[in-house]
Formats: C-alpha cells, sequence, structure tokens
C-alpha cells in the first residue's frame, strides 16, 4: 500500500446506522434556535386536521458543524436542482408559537 493511500485510509471515519435510525422520521417542519455555544434543530411533524405538531427528532451541534451543515445542504440542493429544476417553496403564513429562549427561524 503507498504512502498517500495508508494516509487516505486513516482519515476514513467508520459510521455504523442502526436499523431504527434507518427507517429515518418524516418531518415536514423545521424549528432551529441557538445559544452562543449550540444550535439546536427541532424536526417537527404536521399532520393536516391534527392541532399539534409534534417533535420527531432533536439535532444540537455546534456553530462550526452548523455551518458545515448548510453549506452541504447548499451544495446539494444546487445539484438537485440541476437535475430536476428550481424546487418550489410555499411561505407558511402561521406563526410558530414555540419559544426556546432564544432567537428563532425556520427552514
Amino acid at each position: 500500500m503507498s504512502e498517500s493511500n495508508t494516509k487516505k485510509n486513516s482519515n476514513q471515519i467508520n459510521i455504523e446506522l442502526p436499523e431504527e435510525v434507518a427507517e429515518g422520521q418524516y418531518s415536514n417542519l423545521s424549528i432551529i434556535t441557538h445559544s452562543t455555544s449550540e444550535f439546536i434543530v427541532d424536526f417537527v411533524q404536521l399532520m393536516p386536521g391534527v392541532p399539534k405538531g409534534k417533535v420527531k427528532s432533536r439535532v444540537i451541534m455546534t456553530p462550526e458543524n452548523a455551518k458545515k451543515l448548510m453549506l452541504a445542504m447548499r451544495d446539494n440542493i444546487s445539484k438537485y436542482e440541476g437535475l430536476h429544476g428550481k424546487i418550489k417553496t410555499h411561505e407558511q403564513q402561521q406563526a410558530i408559537p414555540m419559544n426556546f429562549g432564544g432567537p428563532t427561524t425556520e427552514a
């Protein structure tokens, strides 16, 4: 094995994907909050006719990793739109009644 292959292999990460996580969770709303040291992303499922949405998953990450995620999403959306056309977005008029003590944004 060459030296470059050895260096490349030493930088690889072994990741396990448990079956229950691989199934995924459906979300049609995300709520993002942050503090000085972390970003919190709540993935919510809202269903028609149901008065209350439910947080299906919460991801907490450092500001650096949040920015890396944003850049990766931007890159992937650009590639998707290059293949499938522009993604249409519909602005929601309802206010989200959740406040976790910090500034909030919707995604």
